[in-house]
């Protein structure tokens, strides 16, 4: 994958592939899939997270100001199986695959490998 950069509190995600059959062993057709309002899937990138205004002196004008830019981060991070809602995501095609653009607020759950 080339070197995609995620803004602000975004996140990249590509979908999980959706099981064909409920559990009570209905197969379903791949439109029923995807139209659920909950998806999920593998987080691919992580934007930088939340900006933080900058504190500004005026008490020192001669000063240069530097553009060092601040972040809250966000609790998603690369490899994380991400359970969101739909209507809060854009769907995007790159390189041929399917990726949704989500920004945190629409995260409602996310699973993380812990390492032990």
């Amino acid at each position: 994958m080339r070197k995609l950069v995620v803004v602000g509190d975004r996140v990249l995600i590509k979908p999980k592939k959706a099981s064909e059959k409920t559990s009570s062993g209905l197969y379903l057709p791949p439109g029923v899939q995807e139209k659920e309002k909950v998806q999920q899937g593998y987080i691919i990138k992580a934007g930088p997270g939340y900006p933080i205004p900058m504190h500004v002196e005026d008490d020192e004008p001669w000063k240069e100001k530097d553009e060092n830019i601040r972040y809250v981060p966000l609790q998603a991070k690369e490899g994380d199986l991400a359970i969101f809602l739909l209507n809060g995501a854009h769907e995007v095609i790159y390189e041929g695959e399917k990726f949704y653009i989500v920004s945190q607020n629409a995260i409602l759950m996310l699973e993380r490998e812990e390492e032990l």
